[in-house]
This record gives C-alpha cells, sequence and structure tokens, in this order.
C-alpha cells in the first residue's frame, strides 16, 4: 500500500474522503427539469482509505461507472452509495462529471464479491473495485473528447453531470442481455441424447466421483475436493458436470491456473460443449478481453474460462464453479490485490449458493486438511483413466555419482534408450537462462547486480550471451576478465534450461531438443506454437521449467528426468517441501499418460528426505500426513493464520525502523491478545532495484484476533511511515515468507 498520499487529493471525515479542485470552482447550476442536489459515495483506484464524495442533480444506483475529477486528474470511479450528506462541507464538494451509462450497474452479488475482498485483504474498496474491471471501462480517456470516437465503450457528452453515451463498436457487437438464453441452451441440450455415451467410457472411480459431484449439484451448494492423480481424468469430469448444469440452463466458471494451459482446455470444451465459450486472461487485447468480459457477464457465454482474472466476472445465471489444479501458487495474487482465487472462488460460491468443484493430484495443505475434517467433500480418482499404470519412479544418488554437464550416468543413458525406441523424453529444470551466475576463479568474483542483492544470471541471446537479473530486469554484456583482478578465464556456474538445451545436442546430434521456458515464449503465439510442436511429436527431448509440469497431454512422453531437485529441500520458505512434492507429483505425472513403461528419474543428494520417499510411492496422503503434523507441531498454517506486513525504503534500517514501531504500535493494543508478533527482519532479496525491503510477520491461532489487530493497527501506519519509507503493505495468508 503506498503510503505518499498525491499532493492534489485532501480528506474528509467520517470514512470519507473528497477530492477539491487545485481552485475552488463553483457547483455548476443544475439543468433544467433537474432536482435537489444528490451526494454520491465514489469508489476510486487510489491508494487512500475511505469513499470519495460528489454531488449530481439525481441519484445513480450503485455499481453505475462515472467520471471524476480528483485533483487535476480525470478519473473513472463507481458509485458505492447515495448519501444524505457529504462527509465533508458541501462548498468543497464537486459535481461528477459524466454518469457512464453504457453498460447497467454493476450486480449486486458482484459489488457483495468485491466489498468481502476489500474487507478481507484490508484495501480501499476503489482498489479492489476498478483493477479487476477490463482496461476498457476505467480509462477516462475512452469517455473524453475526440479520442474516445475509435475508443473502446464510448463518448460521455461533455455536459457537466451529463449522462448521454454512444456506443462502441465492441458494446454493441456483444449485444444487450440475453435472458433467454440460460432457457435456449438448455431446451438444446435437453433434445441432444447423446449424453453420458458422448466421450471416453468411465473408469469406476471416475463414476463414484462423478455421482458424488452430481449430488453436490443437486444440494445446490457446498465444496468437493476431486483429489485424482495425472491422468485420472478429471478434466472428463468436469465437462460431465459442466454439461450438467448447461442443460439446466446455467454458467460454468472454469479457472486453470496459467494463461499455457487455456488453449488445450479451451479446446476439449469446445470440442465436447459447443462455441459459447468466453475466455479471460492477461494476454488478451483489450479489445478481446472486454468482448469476452461483455459476452460472459450478459449470460451470452455459457463457460467462462481464465485464469485468476476471471474470478471477477459477473455471471448472471452462474451455476457452477470449477478450480482446476487448485494448489497451484499463481492463484495467488502477488501486486496491488494480493488475492487467492481460489479461496474468493470458495466464498463465492457460498455467496451465490452453488457448488465448487477444486481439482487437484497435489491439494494444497489447507483443501485437504477442509476435506479430512468433513468442510468439504472429498472424492478421490487413485489410478490413470486409460488404464495405464503410473511412471515407476527411480531416485539417484548422486552423492556417488560421477557427473557430466550434471547429468548422472543412469540419466544419459535413459534418454538414449528413449531415443532408440522412438520415444519422447522431458528434462525438467525449474531455472530458465544459461548458468545462474559467472564467477572467477582466482578472486572468487561472480556477477553480482548492481540495484539488487542477488545475482545477474547468464543468458545467451542468438549468438551471444549477455548478464541479466531476474529481479528488477537489468541487463549488462558479459565482461571480457574479472572486473576486480582482471583475470579472463571466467566461468558460468550451475546451469539453468539454455545450458542443458546445448549440453543435450551436443551429446545427442541427432535427437530434436525443443526448449520451453519463459524465455523462449515471450512472443505472443510463441507458447502456443512450441507446445503443438511437442504434442505433434516434433520434439524428441523437451527441456523446460515449471511451464511443462502440468495440465499437458504428451502422448509419446515416455521418461522424465529431474535436475536441481534439491534447490527447495532447505529453503527459508516453510512452503517449500509442499511446492516441491507437487511440482515433482507433477512433472512426474507428464510421462506414460498414453503407454506404459514409463520411467521418472529424480537425482538428489538426499534420497532419504519425505518428500522423496512419499513421491516413490506416489503417495500424497503419506506426505500430507507427516507434513500437517509437523506444521500442527509448530503452529504453522494452516493451524494458524498469518499476515505479512512489509515496507520499502531506500536504506533497510528506516524500512525496520518503521516495522519496529508498527510492532511496538500494535503490542500496545488490546486487539493485540492472541496474536504473535515477530521481530522484523530483512527479506532474503533484500534489495531489488535499489529499494530495500523488510518484513514483519503477524500469526494467530484465531483468524477473528488477527484481523480485529490489523483493523486497529493499519489506518495509523501511514503517520508512522512518513519520513524514510516509501512504501508499505501488508498481505493476508502470504505464500511466501
Amino acid at each position: 500500500m503506498p503510503v505518499k498520499r498525491p499532493a492534489d487529493a485532501g480528506s474528509g471525515a467520517s470514512g470519507s474522503a473528497v477530492a477539491p479542485a487545485a481552485d475552488p470552482v463553483p457547483a455548476p447550476e443544475p439543468p433544467d427539469g433537474a432536482g435537489e442536489t444528490i451526494y454520491l459515495a465514489v469508489a476510486l483506484d487510489v491508494p487512500l482509505p475511505g469513499l470519495f464524495d460528489y454531488s449530481h442533480d439525481r441519484p445513480v444506483e450503485p455499481g453505475v461507472r462515472v467520471r471524476v475529477t480528483f485533483g487535476r486528474r480525470a478519473m473513472v470511479g463507481m458509485v458505492w452509495a447515495v448519501r444524505e450528506a457529504p462527509g465533508v462541507a458541501a462548498d468543497r464538494v464537486r459535481p461528477i462529471d459524466a454518469v457512464l451509462d453504457d453498460l447497467p450497474p454493476m450486480p449486486a452479488d458482484w459489488l457483495r464479491l468485491a466489498e468481502f475482498a476489500a474487507h478481507y485483504y484490508h484495501r480501499p474498496l476503489g482498489e479492489v473495485l476498478l483493477p479487476v474491471l477490463p482496461p476498457s471501462l476505467r480509462k477516462p480517456a475512452a469517455y473524453t473528447g475526440a479520442r474516445s470516437a475509435g475508443g473502446p465503450v464510448c463518448r460521455a457528452d461533455r455536459r457537466p453531470g451529463g449522462s448521454r453515451a454512444r456506443k462502441s463498436k465492441e458494446v454493441a457487437q456483444a449485444g444487450p442481455v440475453d435472458p433467454a438464453a440460460g432457457v435456449a441452451v438448455a431446451a438444446r441440450l435437453a433434445s441432444d441424447q447423446a449424453g453420458d455415451d458422448e466421450g471416453p467410457v468411465l473408469t469406476d472411480a471416475q463414476v463414484r466421483a462423478l455421482a458424488g459431484l452430481r449430488d453436490l449439484l443437486a444440494a445446490g451448494a457446498g465444496v468437493a475436493l476431486l483429489h485424482g492423480v495425472t491422468g485420472s481424468g478429471k478434466t472428463e469430469l468436469y465437462l460431465r458436470l459442466a454439461r450438467d448444469v448447461l442443460a439446466a440452463g446455467r454458467q460454468v466458471l472454469l479457472l486453470v491456473p496459467e494463461i499455457n494451459l487455456t488453449p488445450q482446455l479451451e479446446q476439449s470444451v469446445r470440442a465436447r460443449l459447443g462455441d459459447r465459450l468466453a475466455v479471460i486472461h492477461s494476454r488478451l487485447s483489450e479489445g478481446d478481453r472486454l468482448r469476452a468480459w461483455l459476452r460472459a457477464s450478459r449470460g451470452q457465454a455459457e463457460i467462462l474460462l481464465g485464469t485468476r482474472l476471471a474470478l471477477f466476472t459477473p455471471l448472471p445465471r452462474a451455476g457452477l464453479i470449477v478450480v482446476d489444479e487448485e494448489h497451484d501458487a499463481s492463484y495467488k495474487q502477488q501486486d496491488g490485490l494480493r488475492y487467492s482465487a481460489r479461496d474468493l472462488a470458495v466464498w463465492r460460491g457460498h455467496d451465490l449458493g452453488i457448488p465448487v468443484v477444486l481439482g487437484s493430484a497435489t491439494p494444497s495443505l489447507e483443501t485437504w486438511r477442509h476435506a479430512q475434517e468433513g468442510d468439504y467433500r472429498l472424492l478421490s480418482l487413485p489410478e490413470r483413466a486409460q488404464a495405464q499404470s503410473l511412471p515407476e519412479i527411480r531416485l539417484v544418488d548422486t552423492r556417488r555419482a560421477r557427473l557430466e554437464q550434471g547429468f548422472t550416468p543412469q540419466l544419459l543413458d535413459a534418454l538414449e534408450s528413449r531415443l532408440t525406441q522412438g520415444g519422447q523424453s522431458l528434462v525438467f529444470i525449474n531455472r530458465r537462462g544459461y548458468a545462474p551466475v559467472l564467477r572467477c576463479a582466482s578472486c572468487a568474483w561472480v556477477s553480482q547486480c548492481r540495484r539488487c542483492t542477488a545475482h545477474m544470471v547468464l543468458h545467451r541471446l542468438g549468438g551471444r550471451h549477455v548478464l541479466q537479473c531476474h529481479h528488477c530486469g537489468d541487463a549488462m554484456p558479459v565482461p571480457r576478465a574479472c572486473p576486480d583482478c582482471g583475470d579472463p578465464d571466467i566461468q558460468p556456474m550451475g546451469r539453468g534450461t539454455q545450458r542443458v538445451e546445448e549440453f543435450l545436442a551436443e551429446r545427442f546430434p541427432g535427437a530434436r531438443v525443443l526448449r520451453i521456458d519463459a524465455d523462449a515464449t515471450r512472443l505472443k503465439g510463441s507458447a502456443e506454437a512450441l507446445f503443438a510442436r511437442a504434442h505433434a511429436g516434433e520434439a524428441d527431448i523437451l527441456v523446460g521449467t515449471q511451464m511443462v509440469s502440468k495440465g499437458h497431454d504428451f502422448a509419446r512422453l515416455g521418461l522424465v528426468g529431474v535436475l536441481n531437485a534439491d534447490a527447495m529441500l532447505f529453503s527459508q520458505d516453510f512452503r517449500a517441501p509442499e511446492r516441491l512434492f507437487a511440482q515433482l507429483m507433477q512433472v512426474a505425472g507428464r510421462a506414460g499418460r498414453r503407454q506404459g513403461g514409463a520411467q521418472v528419474i529424480v537425482q538428489t543428494d538426499y534420497p532419504e528426505q519425505t518428500v522423496y520417499q512419499a513421491l516413490l510411492r506416489h503417495d500424497y496422503a503419506r506426505f500430507a500426513a507427516y507434513a500437517l503434523e509437523e506444521r500442527r507441531e509448530l503452529g504453522l498454517p494452516p493451524f494458524s493464520s498469518q499476515a505479512l506486513l512489509t515496507a520499502q525504503a531506500v536504506r533497510v534500517r528506516d524500512a525496520l525502523d518503521f516495522l519496529e514501531a508498527a510492532r511496538a504500535r500494535a503490542g500496545a493494543l488490546t486487539e493485540a491478545a492472541g496474536v504473535r508478533i515477530h521481530d522484523p527482519v530483512p527479506l532474503r532479496i533484500v534489495r531489488v532495484a535499489r529499494v530495500e525491503r523488510a518484513q514483519l510477520l503477524f500469526e494467530s491461532d484465531g483468524r477473528g484476533a488477527l484481523h480485529r489487530l490489523l483493523r486497529a493497527l493499519l489506518p495509523g501506519l501511514d503517520e508512522l511511515a512518513r519520513g524514510g519509507v516509501q512504501h508499505w503493505g501488508i498481505e493476508i495468508d502470504p505464500q511466501e515468507i
């Protein structure tokens, strides 16, 4: 939460704020026929608490967007309420510039979702309501002046307080709300007698799980955890359940954790359920995102498929929410409103009275505990759907092995054997670039970022190498010699995907090696093209990061080799073992989905670790029982609730002083009872882009006690931050500490 208040913003009273003009401007005369002055509480996307008072000559419904002047800026805000009187002097209240009536008011359930998110995550309401809308609906330039003629939504009349608007091409093409859409699709599906005969024959476990999901649907609400091993057919059950929902004239929200998983699932949905589908994610153009949002919010799209962003799309006939790979950390937003889309999906389902299905081969420990205690219904798929056995997992002890560029002889032999058989292999290393660091053997110099307390990673771009920081983006050429001692013999240490790709191409010159990572998929459409090549069998050896570890069904893939898994074993973050187990289970699950005899080789220095021993047996329940017992003994989530207060400053001492003052103030509050407040500490990577960072952890066995303390503490932190702190922020249920 930024603490620097805009110089052109003022503060109000009674929880409201007002945005006065730089020079007082008298309120305009109301137009003929207008009534008395109406005061509106408007939410704006600014880092200030409370709502902002504006006036109009007639009431405006909550959920309607308006164009206002905030200081010297034109902004789009959203009306939250009509006030009987402003919270500040009436002569300081400005009129709104225009009512943006090109869309109906946001629905009541959507407003409740935004209000809950703002309350639970301790954010100003405007920082929730506006950023989750398509950009076209919150840009004042689309509603002002000549530029709006080709704008994405409309041009509001320039008369102060005016509400006339010209519809845009996108809005007009999307059409009005279609109240008969649900009836039409229900009739169409009812006349289609294919039913469950369409699609593959279900296994006994799938039949039982589908019956449980349909019971949930019949009950009209509740949460189910669909726990199935990789390849067990969870997607097939999503599709059949979605068909039931569509037949009842309702809509389905299907969430996936990453953009790269949408094309394959979109193809499956279209093939089985038709084309009335909308897709929303952050890589869409503004126009495409707006059109998808309009189709879903008007009930014209029966299924909305998307990443966490799609959760906040209005759905007038919502009947089911599915969260696939519910354990994935990508569901947690890491800037702005730091929300968990999975948790808000559960809340939204409860609020709407509709079922929520959480699917995963490796559920989060929070979700697993809910299922074990009966809060969620547990439905299991313990076997693969296509009668293929799970791959054999082999742990190779690297302590006694002679490594060749990080590869054991066992893994190299397995790769050669798979090539001879005409199969496909995957080498998984969750580290992109060529090498993590450059080092001088003479004086121990390492490639350190100039702006961060992090190493610069060696990357290969075309035919040359560069050093790049993965935290601030700074880049520089590789020095010809050591900057400290002048020795020209500086060497890369460790390896990333690029170096692995280079080695494999040299080691197996006849093999087609294909690398899939963030560097190879930067350009629009490149990820889809690379995955299409992999699925088409146009690669013998895939080299990839976590991008390839989930959701993809590679028909010929019979071998997975894992490098550098131990890096996560001893992380300072207590969630690291959970993430490692999930990551390894997911990547192992890519092997042998269409053919038997698949193998997974994990290279490790610590084969006796519980994570690896449970992985060896594909035994999630064993790992979860061990991890939950450890968490219980240590009082860690899910047996406690956490909040993380972070601060940024030019000097880490200023950040620590602010957090220490916040800690002292929190400890003096009566609401601190039952809350453990830890000492402030610098972050592991303390400096990023010349800004230094520190954190303060709050823990409580009771969620209510933690939130009561934060509500008492946070309003006074701006005052403590003045002087040295640039930004501070609060994160509820942090996923990384």
